[in-house]
């Protein structure tokens, strides 16, 4: 269960402070919010993400890297450790973030349609639990509310 102080402020602060106090919330130092644009995703919010990343993440393809996964899939995509990671599901570029424990989850609507794309980022190697990963899902629904 989401606390109220941040469930009003998911719902009423700009995109980038909201991406702000989710990273605070699950202590998490990296991250992103895609908007659904059709069948690719649009940069909205990013925060601690280097320039030459965020270049290559403006637009990005349902399928592919971390965030069009978690959109095509409608599921959470996890990686303990981008930057060892073998598992095909990061670009490349992904560690040049420097960041290693990584969560992509789908903003859902209500009616289940995908609304976008949040993904967070810890500096260490992280396994995220089940209850962390629902109540990231659970932070990410109600982005989905916004738009």
């Amino acid at each position: 269960m989401l606390p109220p102080d941040l469930i009003h402020t998911l719902e009423t602060a700009s995109l980038p402070l909201a991406l702000q106090a989710i990273l605070k919330h699950f202590d998490c130092q990296a991250g992103t919010y895609h908007t659904a644009k059709g069948e690719a995703l649009t940069l909205a919010a990013s925060h601690q993400i280097p320039p030459p990343v965020i270049a290559l993440i403006e637009n990005v393809p349902n399928g592919k890297g971390i965030a069009g996964l978690a959109a095509q899939r409608k599921a959470p995509i996890t990686i303990c450790n981008l930057q060892t990671d073998e598992s095909g599901q990061a670009r490349p570029a992904a560690k040049n973030t420097g960041m290693e424990g990584s969560l992509a989850v789908p903003a859902l609507r209500a009616d289940g349609s995908l609304a976008g794309v949040l993904g967070i980022a810890k500096a260490e190697a992280y396994d995220w639990s089940e209850a962390e990963t629902a109540e990231v899902s659970e932070t990410a629904s109600v982005l989905a509310g916004r738009n």
